[in-house]
C-alpha cells in the first residue's frame, strides 16, 4: 500500500537557489528507491525555482512590451484629447462646473478659488516619455484679476525608490490679490490674548484664595488669644 501523500511542502526559512535540474539517468539514481508520492514531490521541488525564473523573465518582458504599447497609443490619442478640448471650449463654465460638483476636489475650494476657475479654459495633461516617471497638469487660464499667469503648471515625480515629489508654477499675484494670511494671524493673536486674560483671572482666583487663607489664619490666632486670656483670667 503506498503511503500517503503530504499536503504541504516542508518548511523552509529561506528560499533555496537550486541547481540545474538533474539529467533524467541521475534523477532516476537518486529516486529509484523513493514511493511513488516522494519521488513525484522530490522532482517537483527541483523545478520549481527554474519555472519561477522564467515567469520572472516574461514578467520584466511583459512590462516593457506594454510601456511601448502605452506610448504609442498615447500618440493616437493626442488628436482626439485636441478635438475634446475644442469641444469643451464651447460650453461656458465647464472646468469650474467640474471642480465645484467633484466630492474630493471641491473641498478644498475656496471662495476666492471658485472665482477664479471660472477663467479656467482648458486642462491639459502630459505623461514624461517613459511614463513611468510621472506627469505633468497645465492649467490655461484667461486673463483675470487675481494673477498674471496665462498657464500654472504642476508636475508630479517618482523617483528610483518609488518616492512621488511634486513641483508647481509660482502664481504671480495681481496687487491686492495675494491671499490674506493676517486674519489667521488675527485668529491666533486673539486666542493668546483670550488664555492670557483667563490665565490673569485664574491668578487672581488664586491671590483671593490665598488672601482668604491668609485671613482664616489671622482668625484662628485671634481666637486662639481669646482663649488663652480665658485660661489666665
Amino acid at each position: 500500500m503506498a503511503p500517503k501523500r503530504q499536503n504541504s511542502l516542508p518548511p523552509q526559512t529561506k528560499k533555496p537557489r537550486l541547481p540545474p535540474a538533474p539529467r533524467p539517468e541521475e534523477t532516476s539514481k537518486t529516486s529509484v528507491n523513493l514511493p511513488q508520492g516522494e519521488k513525484e514531490q522530490q522532482e517537483a521541488i527541483e523545478h520549481i525555482d527554474e519555472v519561477q525564473n522564467e515567469i520572472d523573465r516574461l514578467n520584466e518582458q511583459a512590462s516593457e512590451e506594454i510601456l511601448k504599447v502605452e506610448q504609442k497609443y498615447n500618440k493616437l490619442r493626442q488628436p482626439f484629447f485636441q478635438k475634446r478640448s475644442e469641444l469643451i471650449a464651447k460650453i461656458p463654465n465647464f472646468w469650474v462646473t467640474t471642480f465645484v460638483n467633484h466630492p474630493q476636489v471641491s473641498a478644498l475650494l475656496g471662495e476666492e478659488d471658485e472665482e477664479a476657475l471660472h477663467y479656467l479654459t482648458r486642462v491639459e495633461v502630459t505623461e514624461f516619455e517613459d511614463i513611468k516617471s510621472g506627469y505633468r497638469i497645465d492649467f490655461y487660464f484667461d486673463e483675470n484679476p487675481y494673477f498674471e499667469n496665462k498657464i500654472l503648471s504642476k508636475e508630479f515625480h517618482l523617483n528610483e525608490s518609488g518616492d512621488p515629489s511634486s513641483k508647481s508654477t509660482e502664481i504671480k499675484w495681481k496687487s491686492g490679490k495675494v491671499p490674506d494670511m493676517d486674519d489667521e494671524e488675527g485668529e491666533g493673536e486673539e486666542d493668546d490674548d483670550d488664555d492670557e486674560e483667563e490665565e490673569g483671572l485664574e491668578d487672581i482666583d488664586e491671590e483671593g484664595d490665598e488672601d482668604e487663607g491668609e485671613e482664616d489664619e489671622d482668625d484662628d490666632e485671634g481666637e486662639e488669644g481669646e482663649e488663652d486670656e480665658g485660661e489666665d483670667d
